[in-house]
């Protein structure tokens, strides 16, 4: 007779399972319009029976034990995030109760021996696991949040690890998982089980993307972290880089291949959306009522205002004919023609939601043809659209200044023999024109010709080495003019290669590479919360600041998979936060650094009132969040009151995850946070180009 325990534990077991179907059912249906019924993503886990939590907790405590006992090396140091990942992926499961499956909670247990491995391989000063073919799972530090993150990688069984000759390289982007936590993620990964391609001579490699966000956000900037974690151990041809994904993937294909377009030798999103507005009304049924800003804001990923972009690589957009995400590719197929371009959509015959294998066959053959013909030649042309000073760069034209941020600025260029440059511009306020090391395509002897938007402008000669770099200013009558220096520049964490380092701000405040807002674009770099070091007299304020802090905290584990870092108001700061995004929490009176700063800032914020040009707000039930160059270091960001700005509404549905609020915001606390804001939002909006109230 089976035990009366192990039934109830069966009949638990089937009923959470049908529980978690039905959630899944119920995913991008009208259940998930009510915005005062929301169900929780990640969703509750399944119970694990106490005997496994006790050996997983056993077998957290040992692998723990060894990492820390790793002497430091040189090999600890680059590869310990091989082993951390396995560590953390059971520890967050067990701590948040994300193990959704019992399969996940067997695989637990194996992924901490593979830890104590890996752990003892460090131990020897060896890392062999870099050396392995097939599928295999890898991890790395993120230096947005200091958080271990994984990603996967698929390395072909013939690959020379000693050869000097580079591979194809494809990004693969993984669908929607609202139960996809990272001991899910690994266990796909080691399995192999997930990945729908598998070209000759490449490597894939899986972004997790910190969980289930269409990569955006700190979800993109994990492409370019894991990337160049990766390139340290494999060969990459950057000529050869592809950008693919089906899904949610597909829509992640569209925004890295409209706003990094210069770096791909081919795109090819599957399904997935491509803007916002169209999609949930098509497939969530959804008419949408955004306040101004949010719909302006809707321009950061909609990657139909950016089409044209799109012309600088290859494009190839599959869809099944019966499949409702089909609408994404019709979009861009759109947004295309009246950019002056087609783009090629391929369509799987009466196929749902997945790739028709005629059509993939048919997708591999034109990508291989892409890849075999691709070189390093500079290209004689580009055309360039941004809404944002974030994505500023295209091939060796750089927009270093805008009209005003989220309108649309172009710009395109051409190479004109024998020695001459044309650049046409709209909504540019300055530019650099920047050919590295080889890339200068004329005679060395000649001075280049520039002419832009029709001024001549005659410039130095090209260095030997055939680099030769020139910025551009538009005068106050719009006239063209050299500008001796480069503008001060960021590299940012999404900088193709480069890890984030701040340069030199320059004299005057302005909105410029990696400092334009709004608020969601602080948690793309390096950030620190800061709590307050006092209470508010204002009891709504105190009780808000106390709730919406712990929210922040809690929220951007449960979606960014990463522990906040945490400091308290008015304490030194340890010398490697310094130079990170300082976001405060509470008024002048809770938090000193709050009431050291506001003289410094466009807006004014006292015991009585919230002052923002010529309007006033009473202090006692409203609060302020904000976003502005630090004015104790120009480089970083100070933020206000506020996380990332989407919330619990807007899980639901990843087209929803657009930013909700925009520079600046007010808000009235009579109005209690719920799943779409963090109060009423009673005034808000954004700077303007010199950081000053429009």
């Amino acid at each position: 007779m089976v035990p009366h325990s192990i039934m109830m534990r069966t009949a638990l077991s089937t009923l959470l399972i049908l529980c978690l179907l039905s959630a899944t059912a119920r995913g991008d249906g009208p259940a998930d319009n009510i915005a005062t019924d929301v169900r929780p993503i990640p969703p509750l886990g399944i119970e694990v029976p106490p005997e496994k939590v006790q050996s997983l907790q056993t077998g957290l405590k040992s692998l723990r034990a060894q990492l820390d006992a790793l002497e430091p090396s040189p090999t600890v140091s680059d590869y310990l995030p091989d082993a951390e990942v396995c560590y953390k992926a059971v520890h967050d499961a067990l701590e948040y109760g994300e193990f959704f499956k019992p399969g996940e909670i067997d695989f637990a247990a194996e992924l901490l021996k593979l830890g104590e491995a890996r752990a003892k391989h460090l131990a020897e000063g060896k890392a062999p696991w870099t050396r392995e073919t097939g599928n295999v799972f890898r991890g790395y530090r993120s230096e947005i949040d200091g958080s271990i993150q994984p990603y996967g990688l698929e390395i072909p069984s013939g690959y020379d690890f000693d050869s000097p000759s580079a591979m194809r390289l494809d990004f693969w982007f993984h669908g929607r998982g609202e139960t996809l936590s990272e001991v899910s993620f690994l266990q796909q990964r080691h399995s192999g089980r997930g990945g729908k391609i598998s070209p000759d001579n490449t490597i894939v490699l899986h972004p997790y993307a910190r969980y289930s966000n269409a990569n955006k956000f700190a979800g993109e900037v994990d492409l370019f972290e894991a990337y160049r974690h990766a390139a340290r151990d494999y060969r990459f041809d950057p000529n050869r880089i592809l950008v693919r994904g089906f899904s949610m993937g597909g829509a992640a294909c569209w925004q890295f291949g409209v706003h990094h377009s210069g770096n791909w030798a081919a795109v090819q999103p599957g399904a997935g959306f491509s803007e916002t507005p169209d999609f949930l009304k098509t497939f969530q049924g959804e008419t949408l009522t955004p306040a101004p800003w949010e719909e302006k804001l809707w321009r950061w990923y909609d990657a139909t205002h950016w089409a044209s972009n799109l012309t600088n690589t290859a494009t190839i957009a599959y869809s099944g004919e019966i499949d409702k995400q089909k609408q994404a590719a019709v979009m861009m197929v759109a947004a295309a023609k009246e950019e002056g371009f087609d783009l090629l959509h391929i369509i799987g015959p009466d196929t749902a939601h997945k790739f028709h294998p005629d059509s993939l066959a048919e997708i591999e053959s034109r990508l291989s043809g892409i890849v075999a013909n691709q070189t390093a030649a500079t290209p004689p042309s580009l055309r360039f659209v941004t809404y944002t000073l974030r994505y500023n760069r295209m091939h060796w034209a750089r927009v270093d200044r805008i009209t005003e941020h989220w309108e649309e600025s172009r710009i395109e260029a051409s190479l004109v023999p024998p020695h001459g440059i044309e650049v046409k511009t709209n909504g540019v306020e300055a530019f650099s024109l920047i050919f590295e090391s080889g890339q200068w395509p004329f005679d060395l002897t000649a001075e280049p010709v520039i002419t832009v938007d029709g001024i001549e402008l005659r410039l130095h000669r090209p260095k030997s080495d055939r680099s030769w770099e020139a910025s551009f200013a538009k005068g106050d009558k719009g006239s063209w003019k050299s500008n001796p220096t480069i503008p001060g520049e960021r590299k940012l964490l999404t900088d193709w290669g480069s890890p984030a380092s701040p340069t030199a701000a320059p004299n005057t405040l302005t909105k410029r590479h990696g400092l334009h807002g709004p608020i969601d674009d602080a948690f793309m770099e390096p950030f620190i919360f800061v709590a307050p070091d006092a209470e508010s007299s204002h009891a709504s304020v105190a009780a808000w600041t106390t709730a919406e802090f712990s929210r922040a905290k809690t929220h951007w584990r449960k979606h960014f998979r990463g522990e906040a870092r945490v400091r308290k108001s008015g304490v030194e700061p340890p010398a490697e936060t310094k130079n990170q995004n300082q976001v405060l929490w509470g008024d002048p009176e809770s938090n000193s650094e709050i009431a050291r700063l506001m003289p410094k800032l466009p807006v004014s914020w006292d015991e009585k009132n919230i002052t923002v040009g010529d309007q006033s707000f009473d202090a006692k039930n409203h609060t302020l969040a904000l976003i502005y160059p630090d004015p104790e270091n120009p480089n970083r960001y100070v933020v206000l009151n506020s996380g990332f700005t989407y919330r619990d509404y807007d899980y639901l549905n990843n087209a929803r995850q657009t930013p909700k609020l925009p520079d600046w915001a007010v808000i009235n606390l009579d109005e209690a946070p719920n799943a779409r804001y963090p109060g009423k939002i009673v005034a808000a909006g954004f700077f303007d180009e010199n950081w000053k109230l429009k």
